[in-house]
């Protein structure tokens, strides 16, 4: 009996790849084993930086919050801790942009919980 291949599933495996490592530099765009070790490895990097993207944007909202609340004279723990204790309920990214694109409004947060 001769050997049976799915030449078709084969390539349709390939050119998936192959579409994925477009734009890659050198034999990582069009070489099969090269552009698969590149395309698995990116993989890997966006899935880590899916979530580190978050810890990186929390970290920027809360030294924007920092440095709006030391312009009145508070700490970004105090601050959200007068915060809690009034039960105002304004998340990290809106008191970021109101104290990088309205300092007016954030002002009026800060005379709120003094």
């Amino acid at each position: 009996m001769p050997r049976s291949v799915n030449s078709v599933a084969k390539r349709a495996r390939r050119k998936k790849v192959l579409k994925q490592a477009k734009g890659y530099f050198g034999r990582r765009k069009n070489v099969w084993t090269v552009a698969k070790n590149a395309v698995e490895k990116a993989m890997q990097y966006s899935y880590r930086d899916r979530r580190n993207k978050k810890r990186t944007f929390r970290a920027l909202w809360i030294a924007r919050i920092n440095a709006g609340a030391r312009e009145y004279g508070l700490s970004y723990s105090q601050f959200m801790g007068k915060l809690k204790a009034n039960d105002i309920e304004l998340n990290r990214k809106v008191l970021a942009d109101l104290a990088m694109n309205n300092p007016e409004a954030f002002k009026a947060v800060i005379e709120k919980v003094k």
